[in-house]
């Protein structure tokens, strides 16, 4: 199955897709748009670019494990993708996947504006290879 993954941002938001055997996440693109509507018309066009049949949103918790206002809209920005592309949408607990894109980023020593390109892009890969290996452990 084709997975979509999102990382959902005020200005950026970076997509990620596995491959047909769920086994490997790669960076799709970012999308820099404000506007959330028009973000996701986007995020469907490149949802059914890539023919993808499910929806990785991620989940911005907080270390304790409570969710605040922004996991609330992106539970919301996940539930109008839902709507809009009329694929399922989860949401997958996304803590600590900035920092951790963060640190290969810095050890492929990617900095600067590249830096800002792609970091949303790797998180987003980082969620849906989150979600995958998750998913693999409860088979």
């Amino acid at each position: 199955m084709i997975i979509l993954a999102v990382d959902y941002g005020d200005v950026r938001t970076g997509l990620a897709v596995c491959d047909p055997t769920e086994t490997l996440a790669s960076p799709v693109c970012s999308v820099t748009q404000r506007d959330p509507e028009r973000l996701a018309q986007e995020i469907a066009a490149v949802a059914a670019e890539h023919a993808a049949q499910l929806l990785v949103v991620g989940l911005p918790k907080n270390m304790d494990g409570t969710a605040g206002a922004r996991a609330q809209k992106c539970r919301d920005f996940a539930m109008r993708l839902q709507e809009l592309t009329g694929l399922p949408a989860v949401m997958q607990d996304e803590r600590l996947t900035t920092v951790s894109a963060h640190q290969a980023l810095n050890r492929t020593n990617t900095r600067g504006k590249k830096r800002k390109a792609v970091i949303d892009q790797v998180s987003a890969v980082m969620i849906l290879q989150d979600y995958l290996d998750a998913k693999k452990h409860c088979l």
